[in-house]
């Protein structure tokens, strides 16, 4: 009897060393068959620009590369650890922030803007019916407008742009009432930034720095790239014509105008990788409580929540953003039931690769192997 149960536990073991192995075979397959896809997609594009990588299981980056060039014409191949415009991204920065910022007792969600930011009563149509708060601006339901009606808003030195954004507010103005609906406003993220920063009293740069890059050791991620890492930046390519770089991309990196909130940070793959770990968990930066408020529906129609769009699709829940400026475009998804999540960062607009709608059907095919 005891030689039989021996059997039978041998048995059992290798059918569960076996179904571990075609699981381990299936998903090493789905992630080889994405990576020749965006491979085939780069060399399709022709722009002799790049797209890099990374890919998570929870707090750990199970596969990560790159295809094409980081510079082109110094002929320097891109990593995951080169270094590209995150873009919108920045947005899910600034949201955490902001939660950080309730959780440590400095402000409320629901606390309006006005009490740390009264300059904010000059925009076009402010009254006592319009009292903004953190929530609506993190959200997109304050109503604003998506761009001020400002000159130049997103142009100049990262040095000004809170000045540039004093400058926007008289020339930005309501498209909805509060709450009415969803309407995605960079104005409304950058005022949120300079909001945080006033509750806060310390420069919002040094916030991120201090309460995200550097818990997170994501060291490669930056406002401004230093001059002993810009060699690892990969630059902006023009989509119609081969090898050519992006001249507003260029010109972009000298400085984005109020632009820095929502859209000013520079980052890794690798760097976001970590990023994606701690908005599902792995981290003591923000609480359960927190985290699920962010990744939960805010708006009436729209499925965004704070600072992350949300998506439901083929028994998949996405949470991500993503992100598109001059010469880069793109993406941070990931699935907090399953614990995967993709990065996928370009040095180019416009190409075969969709980086959005790919992320989140890789993130499908992880989450259950065996039905591709």
């Amino acid at each position: 009897m005891k030689l039989k149960a021996v059997i039978i536990t041998l048995i059992g073991l290798c059918s569960t060393l076996n179904a571990q192995s075609k699981k381990e075979n299936n998903l090493n397959s789905i992630i080889t068959s994405f990576a020749n896809s965006i491979k085939k997609d780069i060399e399709e594009d022709n722009t002799k620009g790049s797209i890099s990588i990374a890919i998570v299981k929870g707090n750990s980056i199970i596969w990560s590369g790159a295809y094409g060039y980081a510079d082109y014409n110094n002929n320097l191949k891109a990593d995951s650890a080169s270094i590209y415009r995150t873009g919108s991204i920045s947005k899910s920065f600034t949201a955490f922030l902001m939660m950080q910022l309730v959780e440590d007792g400095t402000i409320k969600l629901d606390d309006p803007i006005e009490k740390y930011l009264p300059e904010i009563s000059e925009l076009n149509g402010y009254s006592d019916a319009t009292k903004i708060t953190f929530k609506h601006l993190a959200s997109h339901t304050s109503g604003l407008i998506r761009e001020p009606k400002l000159k130049n808003a997103a142009s100049g030195t990262i040095e000004e742009w809170e000045s540039k954004v004093l400058q926007s507010i008289p020339k930005t103005s309501f498209k909805y009432k509060l709450r009415e609906q969803y309407s995605y406003s960079n104005i409304g993220y950058a005022i949120l930034g300079l909001a945080i920063s006033r509750a806060a009293k310390k420069s919002f740069i040094t916030l991120v720095k201090e309460k995200i890059f550097n818990p997170l050791h994501m060291t490669n991620s930056f406002f401004i790239v230093p001059k002993d890492r810009i060699t690892h930046l990969a630059k902006g390519m023009d989509t119609s014509s081969a090898g050519k770089n992006n001249s507003k991309a260029e010109l972009e990196h000298k400085g984005r105008g109020y632009k820095v909130p929502n859209g000013g940070i520079y980052a890794t793959p690798n760097d976001l990788a970590k990023f994606a770990a701690a908005n599902m968990g792995y981290t003591t930066l923000l609480s359960k409580h927190s985290l699920d408020t962010m990744q939960s529906k805010h708006t009436p129609e729209e499925n965004y929540g704070l600072g992350f769009f949300l998506y439901q699709d083929s028994n998949v829940s996405t949470v991500g953003h993503g992100g598109g400026v001059a010469g880069y475009t793109c993406c941070l998804f990931f699935d907090k039931e399953s614990q995967y999540g993709v990065i996928l960062m370009r040095n180019y607009n416009n190409g075969n690769t969709k980086l959005i709608s790919a992320s989140k059907e890789l993130i499908r095919k992880l989450k259950s192997p065996s039905k591709n």
